[in-house]
């Protein structure tokens, strides 16, 4: 009888710190990562599940703690997407308002470079068409100078097309 007793208390004493300590390595084992383009979780000890988000299609970045999560500073992060699921929730993140915070910072910094390549492309959009603008011109001016050479144009006619064309 004692045999059996001492194996359950054994047992009640094994089962709750075994769990307690795979919680531990289980949060510990939890990654996140916030790159330029997206935000990748990566989480598991015997299996292993990564999600990841691109920043372009995150909508809005929440964060909640309870009181002991408050103390313990862990919390849950809640990143709604543009995607069909909509929102995803993650549970016990380990300093889930720095996360947020990051994310959020992080996700201006993309929209600055967005608008900055989409200006540059612009700008090298409107220099391409200005330096076809100035080929075509000078395309036409020599055309004309060969028809003057060759006298089908008076010095006058060339001058006078010469003008026109330098002026549109």
């Amino acid at each position: 009888m004692c045999i059996y007793l001492g194996g359950y208390v054994l047992i009640a004493l094994i089962l709750p710190v075994g769990y307690l300590a795979y919680k531990i390595i289980e949060r510990n084992s939890n990654i996140w990562v916030v790159t330029s383009l997206r935000v990748i979780d990566e989480e598991g000890v015997f299996t292993h599940n990564t999600k990841e988000s691109p920043l372009d299609k995150i909508n809005n970045v929440s964060c909640s703690q309870t009181f002991w999560g408050k103390i313990f500073r862990y919390g849950n992060v809640q990143i709604q997407t543009a995607a069909e699921i909509g929102s995803t929730v993650y549970h016990d993140v380990s300093n889930p308002k720095k996360l947020k915070d990051t994310i959020t910072h992080i996700q201006e910094e993309y929209k600055h470079f967005q608008i900055k390549k989409q200006a540059t492309e612009l700008a090298g959009a409107i220099a391409a068409g200005q330096l076809k603008n100035k080929t075509d011109v000078a395309a036409e001016l020599e055309k004309l100078y060969d028809l003057k050479v060759k006298g089908i144009l008076t010095e006058e006619e060339f001058k006078s097309r010469k003008t026109k064309i330098l002026n549109s």
